[in-house]
Parts: C-alpha cells; structure tokens; sequence
C-alpha cells in the first residue's frame, strides 16, 4: 500500500513537473478596458496556480497587442479580442500559422442593439419588440426634454453612429415621431441611461453588453423581428453611405482568446483551461458592475470571481487543479 501510494505521489509530482515546463513563462496582455482585465488578472491566476506556470500581465491595447503577436510573437496570450476590431490582420495570423483563436469569452458574443428600460417593459409588455414600441411611441416623451421623443445614440464620431442612423431609417422611427439624440463623451449613454433609471424616465437607443451600465440598470433588448443578415450589416448597415437600408437585428460579435502558433504546442492542458473557458453576457455584465461598484481594479474583481463564483470557474478545470486554485485563494 506504501509503495503504490509513493507511486502516485511521483506520478503527481512527474505530472505537475510537465505541466510547468511545457507552460513555462507566459506574458498575457492586460488590455485597456474592464472585461479584458478582469479576464487577464483571471487567466493569469489560475494558469499560475492551477498549472504551474510562470505569468506575467503586459499592460496593452487592442492595436498595439495585435501588431506585437502578429510581427514578435509576444505576448503568448490575448484574453480578449473582438475578431471585428482588426479583421484583416487577424485572419492573415491564422493563415500564415502565427496565431489561434481559443474558444470564445463570451460564448453569446458581444452584442449591440437598441434596448429600453425592463420597467417600461414591465408595464407596457409590446416594448420589448419595435412594433410596439412604434405603436406605442407616445410613450416615450421627455417632459424634461421639450415634450419630444429622443432616441439616444452614440457619441459624434463613433463606429456605431453609422449603424444607429441606418438602422433608425431602416426602421421609419422617424415617422413614428422619434429624433436620433447624439450623446456627448462625457456624460455618455450610461449617463443617460442613469439619469432616465433614476427618475424612471422613459428612455430608448442604441447600447452594448457585457458592460457595468447593464449589469446595475436592467435594460430589454428590444427585438426587430428581422432575423441576423451579418453580411449585409457588414455591407451596408456599418456604411457611412447605405442607401435605403433595409432591417436587420445586430449579428453578435464573436469575442475570443488569441494564443501564439508555439504557445498552443507547448502547453496542451494550458489549452483545455482556455478553450473552456467562457462567460454569458449576464455574468459579465454583473462582475463589471461589481467591479465599478466597488472601485475595483482587475485583481480584486477577479478575487471577488474565484471566491464567489466557483459553479462558473470549476467547469474549466479538474477537480485537481480547482483544489490547487482554492488553496492559492486561502493564501492571498
């Protein structure tokens, strides 16, 4: 009994050995924006303690992280990387075998749409589809705003100003009595958003998620009852020039991890954690409002993660490595 249980230890040992060394050093790019590095801090923890590897988080941007892994092979790991920021750069990695996508952050994908408050849906049900919201456009006069219908939109020179436009063409919202509301940067559609929950204002216009903003105000995507035609949004929709542009619900944004060509050989188990890994866009949106919330940094709400949300994190590990993971939790 003895000497099968100090085969199992060496085994182990042997095993944990493996792991390291294929793991190795490991430089993880800590973007510039919430969700990024909160997965980053996230990534860097458990491939540390749960497979031995040797992390260090690069402070970075979405650019700047591409051109680096593309021309200089570094850093080995991009936690999150929407695939329409720099499309063409990043199809030509995978082709010319620099570059993988590992699994999906968000496993819905990010996504875009025009959204209103759940109070206004909870009273007034049709509002959670644009027929009802046109048919029940009276609804969302602003007293406070000269009696008119303002239909919130992005910032003035925003990607997604060119789609709100087209898309409010698309959809007659002019004709039912609505006027395209341009935000400025400072105070932003979350402040909008904010004030309009505040006061329980009537409120309607384009917004994203995973965001804080969603995870603290309950929003409803409103439904178009068009279906997804990803390829003409892309043609057209996203196009400052469109011409009569027809209805189409936001194809999702596919959200996902990019390793290095090497790093994917070297280190199979790094690997599996990283192509499990996953979150809805509920989660997210949820530990981003805990995160601004708390005036957490990325650290911090990744310890507020591990500690509090073992039923997500411990479908991407073995059990073993959730019990090394658990133990570097107790020691922080």
């Amino acid at each position: 009994m003895l000497k099968q249980l100090t085969v199992l230890i060496l085994l182990f040992a042997l095993t944990y050995k493996v792991q390291a060394t294929e793991c190795g050093k490991v430089t993880i790019a800590d973007m510039d924006w919430d969700s990024a590095t909160f997965v980053a801090n996230v990534d860097s923890f458990i491939l540390q303690h749960g497979f031995g590897c040797e992390t260090e988080l690069v402070p970075s941007e979405t650019i700047v992280a591409a051109k680096s892994i593309l021309l200089q092979g570094k850093p080995d790991i991009i936690p999150e990387m929407w695939r329409n920021a720099l499309k063409g750069g990043l199809e030509y990695g995978i082709e010319q075998d620099k570059i993988k996508f590992v699994g999906k952050v968000l496993y819905e994908g990010g996504l875009e749409g025009f959204w209103v408050p759940a109070y206004m849906v909870e009273k007034e049900p049709s509002l959670a589809t644009m027929a009802g919201v046109k048919q029940h456009s009276y609804l969302f006069k602003r007293p406070d705003l000269g009696n008119t219908q303002p239909f919130f939109s992005c910032a003035p020179g925003w990607r997604c100003q060119n789609t709100v436009i087209n898309l409010f063409k698309a959809l007659d919202l002019k004709q039912a009595g609505f006027e395209v509301t341009p935000t400025d940067e400072i105070t932003g559609l979350s402040g909008s958003i904010a004030h309009a929950y505040a006061k329980k204002l009537p409120w309607i216009g384009y917004y994203w998620s995973p965001t804080a903003v969603l995870g603290n105000y309950k929003m409803v995507r409103v439904e178009f009852n068009a279906g997804v035609n990803r390829e003409y949004f892309q043609e057209c929709i996203e196009k400052k020039y469109c011409k009569n542009p027809r209805v189409t619900m936001f194809p999702p944004r596919a959200v996902d991890t990019i390793v290095t060509l090497k790093f994917s050989q070297r280190a199979p188990a790094a690997m599996m954690y990283l192509s499990a890994r996953s979150f809805s866009n509920q989660d997210m949106n949820n530990l981003m409002a805990w995160k601004v919330n708390h005036n957490a940094d990325g650290k911090q709400t990744m310890v507020e993660f591990l500690t509090q949300h073992e039923s997500i994190w411990t479908q991407w590990v073995s059990p073993p490595v959730a019990n090394k993971i658990r133990s570097a939790l107790t020691n922080l």
